[in-house]
């Protein structure tokens, strides 16, 4: 099967030249028969470029499949420029785990291959919109693909969090924080807090609170569906952070309100054919060494 891919984007791991030989690699392996943009950091790197470079959060509006070449945290960075464009996303894994990011570079070329002609599984995934809002008007909106967190700051102070979902009073709690996370980002930094692994064709998001005070606070499952509204409980004083996957919202206040829910536009990610979501978690968490299967 033939796909429509035509112009292909490349987006490189930020940090630089440690992905100069996969860059090159890729670029005179697609360069024959496909037209090539690359983000403006990265097309430094490769020799003899005669592709068109442009700043990375333009990259999306202009290719019809996005390479993130590095980690998970630049696939995550991938995701959020292509949200809303409506084009598929491929991983290229350098980093040291990769959920996110499912090829390896010793099978970068026939794996590539195989997905640019059609042969491939294709998966959504969902992201969360946090919307703060100051005195019933919006003042600051972003997305996140792993998880948005509500954390203390720069005190050593637990903060004071009321959740309530659809309108429906949870909880309060003391904590260091509190992980909203989607199922992409089950296996993120809510799995380090002690979250479950949720499978990501699940219609489910997860709480999962941070050094809670009082142990019997455990993480809990919802439906997607929910809005999640969070306020901070006014004491004299607070220190607190939202950051959506690695991007901070500054300058939230104990009066403002976080409303989360999930975003309405998914990401396509175009896995190989023989992509197995089991087999991730054994070989990216160590599960079963030892045993054969």
């Amino acid at each position: 099967m033939l796909t429509e891919f035509k112009t292909i984007g490349i987006l490189g791991k930020s940090s630089g030249s440690s992905i100069a030989e996969t860059l090159n690699e890729l670029y005179q392996f697609l360069k024959p028969n496909y037209q090539i943009i690359i983000d403006s950091t990265s097309a430094s790197l490769v020799y003899d470029f005669s592709g068109r470079a442009i700043s990375a959060e333009k990259l999306a509006q202009h290719c019809d499949v996005l390479l993130a070449v590095g980690g998970d945290g630049t696939f995550l960075s991938a995701a959020r420029i292509a949200a809303g464009n409506n084009i598929p996303l491929i991983g290229i894994n350098l980093g040291r785990v990769g959920f996110l990011v499912d090829i390896s570079p010793d099978e970068l070329l026939s794996k590539l291959d195989d997905i640019l002609k059609g042969r491939f599984r294709k998966e959504k995934r969902y992201l969360l919109r946090t919307k703060i809002i100051r005195n019933k008007q919006i003042i600051h909106e972003e997305t996140a693909v792993n998880e948005v967190v509500i954390h203390r700051w720069v005190t050593p102070s637990m903060i004071e969090l009321q959740t309530t979902i659809d309108g429906v009073y949870l909880n309060t709690q003391r904590s260091d924080g509190l992980i909203i996370s989607t199922p992409t980002g089950s296996t993120a930094y809510a799995l380090s807090a002690g979250g479950p692994i949720i499978h990501p064709s699940l219609n489910a998001l997860l709480l999962v609170p941070l050094n809670p005070h009082t142990l019997s606070n455990r993480p809990i499952v919802i439906g997607d569906n929910s809005e999640i509204e969070i306020n901070f409980i006014k004491t004299n004083e607070i220190n607190a952070q939202v950051t959506c996957d690695h991007i901070a919202i500054p300058d939230v206040l104990i009066s403002d309100t976080i409303l989360i829910k999930k975003d309405p536009n998914p990401i396509t990610i175009l896995h190989p054919e023989n992509h197995d979501f089991f087999h991730t978690l054994r070989d990216k968490l160590s599960w079963s060494s030892g045993y054969l299967i």
